[in-house]
């Protein structure tokens, strides 16, 4: 008999906590059991593997990262919205470890729910992108721009890399504002500005 109160959700839901702590790839089942005071086959009647658990903590980031991503940027535009944009990005990215690696790869090609989930932050950073205005043509190399560079200074800062005496947000703000100013560039020496 499956223990009371829990349930697919809240699985899903203690697994993603689980893996902030402990990290993606050191999630295991036996872990999450522990951490449930249960004994591991009682999680099967709710996730049938674990990479069912992770898949269920994919599609959950996915979307929690773009309520907070659209939730940082909402009444913004322009640079100042790509700037909240990027510190919303580094912020719950740093906060949810775990989570955010279960968010980053691009979903299985007939997992629907897991696609449209992604597309929800997708959706975010080109409405963020599109207030600069860049033309549709260079609008997902300007996400996949943004997105690779936070990426990378997020993956850095997560292990420790930054081990000089100077401010790292100050940093951040300087890699944001190079790539602001670098798509502006673009648009003026290419003519394509919005006006």
């Amino acid at each position: 008999m499956p223990r009371a109160g829990l349930n697919t959700n809240a699985v899903v839901e203690a697994g993603a906590d689980l893996a902030d702590e402990v990290g993606l790839a050191g999630l295991t089942m036996g872990l999450l059991a522990d951490r449930l005071g249960v004994r591991p086959p009682s999680l099967y009647k709710h996730v049938g593997s674990l990479q069912e658990l992770r898949r269920g903590i994919s599609v959950r980031a996915k979307r929690e990262f773009a309520h907070r991503l659209a939730r940082d940027s909402v009444g913004r535009s322009g640079p100042d919205a790509v700037r909240a944009f990027a510190d919303g990005y580094r912020h719950w990215a740093l906060e949810h470890p775990g989570r955010y690696a279960a968010a980053v790869p691009a979903p299985a090609a007939d997992d629907e729910e897991d696609r449209e989930a992604g597309e929800e932050a997708l959706e975010v950073l080109l409405d963020v992108l599109a207030g600069l205005g860049l033309p549709d043509a260079r609008a997902v190399d300007a996400a996949r721009a943004l997105r690779s560079a936070l990426h990378g200074f997020i993956a850095l800062e997560g292990t420790g890399a930054f081990g000089m005496p100077r401010d790292v947000t100050r940093s951040f703000r300087f890699l944001v504002d190079t790539l602001i100013a670098g798509l502006q560039a673009d648009l003026d020496h290419s003519g394509e500005r919005a006006r």
